[in-house]
């Protein structure tokens, strides 16, 4: 859906966060789902995502919703040998040093979702609509509605990275790593982010989770296990050990892993896992503060 048409349908939710948060959560939450949202008990995952989001307020979440602050606390994890090459970063697109960029990067700006802009030829890039775009981008507000408070309190930047390029014309792996007060329990592996994005589902030893469905599994993808397991899954506990639940992204490339990101609240906690039992499962590894 258009990003605009998407915000003008939800403007009379935006308006219920201000007003009544609870409330506008309940509604979503079942508009989304299809059950209704318990807040008072919350067992399910999803149920205890929404519950995260009116009470869980880690001074640190601002921060590593970032995608430039969120750099510093890699680095003071002692995992700065992980991060991607950080080619510029400035709060005005024409600030940008186009001339100086190497023929391949990707910019992003830090409190945006989706929002990444990938060059693999500088020369075929449309600088000015570039700049537009990022001028756009930065304007944008993440949706209030949702009550993913914690995005935007920063004040948003460009950010240029280096390109990550498996040398085949794919993008690498994305190794999506699920932690629960700081212990990895699975990891949704996701293939093709580009063009035919797939992903499948597996545990800590790389076996196929063959009782959780969701909209986004393909249980017939096979994706190799990966040699440096041990070592992403070593990263993830760093880098989830602060939280009492975190999604920790990874990529691997010619056996180096790199940082992609780290996420809270995975599909705004409007996800439908099934079974019902499953989600349950998973719900009750967060222990949620009193």
């Amino acid at each position: 859906m258009n990003k605009r048409v998407k915000n003008f349908i939800l403007t009379p939710m935006n308006l219920l966060y201000r007003i009544n948060p609870e409330l506008n959560l309940k509604i979503l939450y079942r508009l989304r789902t299809h059950r209704k949202l318990n807040l008072e008990n919350p067992k399910t995952y999803s149920e205890k995502l929404q519950w995260m989001k009116l009470n869980y307020k880690n001074k640190l979440l601002p921060i590593c919703a970032d995608k430039y602050e969120v750099r510093q606390f890699v680095k003071e994890c002692g995992c700065e040998n992980i991060l991607t090459k950080l080619l510029w970063e400035g709060y005005n697109p024409n600030d940008i040093p186009f001339k100086d960029l190497p023929q391949q990067f990707v910019i992003k700006v830090t409190h945006g979702s989706g929002t990444v802009i990938i060059c693999k030829d500088k020369n075929r890039l449309n600088i000015p609509k570039t700049i537009r775009a990022l001028k756009l981008r930065l304007k944008e507000k993440y949706l209030p509605c949702y009550g993913e408070w914690f995005y935007g309190v920063i004040r948003p930047r460009i950010v240029i990275e280096e390109f990550l390029d498996d040398g085949k014309g794919y993008s690498p792996v994305d190794y999506k790593i699920y932690c629960f007060h700081g212990k990895p329990k699975y990891i949704i592996a996701h293939v093709d982010r580009f063009t035919n994005h797939r992903s499948n589902i597996y545990d800590l030893e790389w076996n196929p989770i063959k009782n959780i469905s969701t909209k986004e599994i393909d249980p017939n993808l096979t994706i190799e296990k990966p040699k440096e397991l041990n070592q992403l899954l070593r990263y993830a506990r760093i880098l989830s050990e602060s939280f009492i639940h975190v999604r920790v992204d990874l990529y691997i490339l010619n056996s180096q892993i790199y940082f992609g990101e780290l996420t809270f609240i995975s599909d705004s906690g409007f996800l439908r896992i099934n079974p019902i039992e499953a989600e349950e499962e998973i719900g009750s590894w967060i222990k949620l503060p009193s």
